[in-house]
């Protein structure tokens, strides 16, 4: 609240005449969901204001009536409170906290303070707001971060953070990690021949019966569709890979009973990689069992496989895109694709990401989806990555040289290239020799690149945002992300997934945690973008929970770089 206005409205409170600015200011507390508490100093007068009765059952008349607020919160807050509430006595402009009323509501307490010139407390504006239904959201996008919602295991981003903890231990204590991934045989016929109905019921069932496997030497994920992964510390009696695998045999010998009336019985390939023997990392150790998973299933399913190095060897000579995207990177048959950002309230452009395709040697281009997995795996992908930046670097200082364009730039960052020591400073170097400033660019990660070392990653954001670049979050929601983590992330702008967008009209459940994600990541004070908007439906939707920018053929669809020129004209 204005201070000047403040002492105006206090001081004309004996005044019978009321103004008309006096009239609007009732009129907006009047329709206010918070409820706010007014001091005057000079005067001692208080005045309670807006919702006040529905969140307290007490009448203000004085400062020492303050003292009685906190009675209204859980015990554990009142001493907070009771700080905020005099936040004069601490020499603060402002505060705020989140207590939780005794009755069970959730509230939101923001305090400020306005002084003279002297120093001293002229008046001060306590504002509570019920933050009740977006605390609940808040637990069900924690929830999310770490489980799978439809099995109740852990999803495959958490179990990767956790698998990562047992390869370290197993470092210390030169011990063995074992994982597990498994496959539903002939998953494709139930889904194709009885629904995905029922494929969801039976994935579901037995993700519940590999939970009871879980311990604290042994975790359980659910990837995707019909892939689990099992990961466990020192192998070794009731733990064994043979045993479990006994014991999911076991289980396999009986129907699933499913709620339609059906029975349905399933059988696995499994794949299994141990560290250190097969990898050196969690991821590599996932990729291992991977492989040999396969091998299982092209061995006539329902089978366990264990990796060695000639079923590798045998897997990546089948793989002839390898070679051949070698030959790709040498020749730099390589072509950079630009998808267009609009802000959401006026439709202009605010910026591009830069999209990289590959052309065979027919003139084909092939996807980054089919290329780049394969790019991570052998290493390639800095060489690629380099040149992707450069490359999207040197066309879009083309573009400012040309249209005078004033643009952001967003360019994806795998989480190996960013690992690389000398990252920021080819980075720099690129955007030096082209003389583009870096808060043109804004540099896209997942939370994959957080999973090794969080606090090493996260460092090196930093040193790049203080370099001047924007950092984006891209696929949120996908993983193990949490707005308890994405608090302390040096980032300026969230990316929320195409895969919630998709179903943000017809799924209720995705509406109410889309709006969450932005009203929670607004109030970190990032910027959003909404992927994959393809309706003028999904649209005016997110225009109406205030998402800040939208990408997606709704609005354009990936092109080459003379056809965004005509965008910039």
């Amino acid at each position: 609240m204005d201070g000047k206005m403040g002492r105006h409205d206090v001081r004309q409170e004996a005044n019978p005449t009321i103004t008309s600015d006096e009239q609007m200011f009732e009129m907006i507390c009047k329709t206010s969901s918070s409820a706010i508490l007014y001091y005057n100093f000079e005067s001692g007068k208080v005045r309670t204001l807006a919702n006040w009765a529905s969140f307290f059952d007490l009448d203000v008349e004085s400062e020492e009536d303050f003292g009685k607020i906190p009675d209204f919160v859980e015990e554990e807050y009142r001493h907070s409170l009771q700080e905020l509430l005099f936040a004069e006595r601490r020499g603060l402009t402002g505060d705020s906290l989140t207590v939780a009323l005794t009755g069970g509501r959730w509230m939101e307490c923001e305090a400020t303070v306005n002084y003279g010139e002297d120093g001293k407390p002229l008046e001060k504006v306590i504002r509570f707001k019920d933050i009740t239904k977006f605390k609940s959201q808040d637990e069900e996008l924690t929830y999310m971060a770490y489980y799978d919602i439809l099995t109740g295991l852990y999803n495959r981003n958490y179990f990767v953070r956790l698998l990562g903890n047992f390869v370290r231990w197993a470092q210390d204590d030169k011990s063995v990690v074992a994982v597990m991934f498994m496959d539903i045989d002939d998953f494709r016929k139930i889904n194709d021949g009885l629904g995905i109905i029922v494929g969801d019921e039976v994935v579901q069932q037995f993700g519940q019966f590999l939970g009871t496997l879980q311990s604290d030497q042994v975790i359980v994920s659910h990837f995707n569709s019909d892939l689990y992964c099992i990961g466990i510390h020192n192998p070794v009696r009731e733990r064994s890979v043979e045993q479990i695998y006994r014991m999911i045999r076991e289980r396999l010998k009986k129907p699933f009973f499913l709620s339609s009336g059906q029975e349905l019985t399933i059988t696995v390939s499994v794949g299994v990689a141990e560290y250190p023997e097969a990898a050196q990392s969690a991821l590599e150790l996932i990729n291992c069992a991977e492989i040999v998973m396969f091998k299982a299933k092209g061995a006539g399913k329902d089978s366990m496989q264990y990796f060695d190095v000639p079923i590798l060897d045998e897997f990546l000579q089948k793989i002839d895109i390898e070679n051949k995207l070698k030959e790709a990177i040498f020749h730099e048959n390589f072509v950079m694709y630009f998808q267009p950002q609009y802000h959401v309230e006026d439709k202009k452009l605010r910026g591009v990401e830069a999209l990289i395709r590959w052309k065979d040697d027919d003139g084909q281009m092939i996807s980054p989806a089919v290329f780049i997995p394969i790019a991570e795996k052998n290493g390639t992908i800095v060489s690629i990555g380099t040149w992707v930046i450069e490359e999207s670097v040197r066309i879009y200082a083309d573009w400012k040289a040309k249209y005078h364009a004033s643009l952001i730039l967003s360019i994806n960052v795998s989480a190996i290239q960013y690992k690389r020591p000398n990252f920021v400073s080819k980075l720099m170097a690129i955007v030096e020799k082209y003389e583009v400033e870096p808060s043109e660019v804004e540099l896209e990660i997942t939370e994959s690149i957080l999973i090794d070392d969080f606090v090493e990653m996260t460092n090196k954001l930093a040193i790049l945002k203080d370099y001047g670049f924007r950092i984006s979050l891209d696929d949120f929601g996908t993983g193990y992300s949490s707005l308890s983590y994405l608090k302390g992330l040096p980032i300026n702008t969230l990316k929320i997934d195409k895969s919630f967008i998709d179903t943000v009209i017809s799924d209720s459940n995705t509406k109410i945690i889309t709006e969450a994600i932005i009203y929670m990541v607004k109030k970190l004070g990032y910027e959003t973008v909404a992927e994959g908007v393809e309706t003028q439906e999904q649209y005016e939707y997110l225009k109406s929970i205030e998402c800040d920018n939208i990408q997606g053929y709704f609005l354009g669809k990936p092109m080459p770089a003379k056809d965004v020129e005509e965008l910039l004209k």
